[in-house]
């Protein structure tokens, strides 16, 4: 289980991104991190898995628990190897290589045999079978869909216990959308791995997570199970744009809505 309990962000001792977080990713479970662009869920996710390190931040407060260990703070690649992986946002790859060694990539921090490595691709092609028939593609040419099955794809190479999924959705048709997030279930349903998933698109990351975080500038402001919070009228009408009435709010009526939130006082 992963507890992040009440932490702080700093960039460059100066720029103060989270304000006191705190949320739970259960054993097995899908969690959803919601919000708006700029709230801190890429931080979130960052603060977990060590990589803010790299952009000059820090958890200067609070603690992050994974299972009977603290790891804020910590080396990304140790947490890594404890089986915590993150996608990042903007489907990164190694443009130069085909995708099956993209894929090899994925496996490298762990020792494995090419028994085992065979294993693991067959086990990744099986969630993205398109992936198998591009394996001699260069990745770089790969469309959008492609990229982001990839970047999974290589995440899952690692043998994660909690992936840690940033904006998967950004820049892709809902049809592929709909794909995506349908393998990201059957991942965690037929794997067993946990995920914390972060999107701006509220209603398709609520429809696969069991529990949901609201975060808005820096601090957690909803959180509840995901049938409740996709039936909230507050979570309807400023994260999907549908009005009290049921209908879809225009943009003049919505782009001044932060002055409303009533959670923010």
């Amino acid at each position: 289980m992963l507890k992040v309990n009440n932490i702080e962000v700093k960039y460059s001792d100066v720029i103060l991104a989270l304000k006191g977080v705190s949320l739970e990713v259960p054993d097995g479970d899908i969690v959803a991190l919601v919000g708006s662009n700029g709230a801190g869920k890429s931080t979130t996710l960052k603060s977990i898995s060590g990589l803010l390190k790299s952009e000059l931040g820090e958890v200067t407060d609070g603690n992050i628990q994974w299972n009977d260990g603290r790891i804020e703070n910590g080396n990304p690649e140790r947490i890594a190897r404890l089986g915590i992986i993150q996608v990042q946002e903007g489907r990164r790859l190694f443009e130069h290589l085909t995708t099956e060694e993209n894929l090899i990539v994925g496996a490298s921090i762990h020792r494995i045999s090419t028994a085992e490595m065979k294993d693991k691709l067959e086990y990744v092609y099986g969630y993205f079978p398109r992936l198998k028939d591009l394996r001699r593609n260069t990745s770089g040419y790969l469309s959008g869909g492609e990229q982001q099955m990839l970047v999974i794809g290589r995440a899952l190479m690692s043998s994660p216990d909690l992936l840690l999924l940033d904006e998967p959705s950004i820049g892709l048709s809902p049809a592929l959308v709909k794909e995506v997030f349908s393998i990201v279930k059957r991942v965690n349903e037929e794997a067993k791995i946990s995920i914390l998933l972060v999107e701006q698109n509220v209603k398709a990351s609520l429809g696969i997570a069991k529990y949901g975080y609201v975060l808005e500038t820096g601090r957690v402001v909803f959180d509840g199970p995901s049938e409740k919070l996709i039936d909230n009228e507050d979570v309807k009408e400023f994260y999907m744009g549908i009005s009290r009435s049921g209908h879809r709010r225009s943009y003049s009526d919505i782009k001044h809505y932060k002055r409303r939130k009533r959670w923010l006082g």
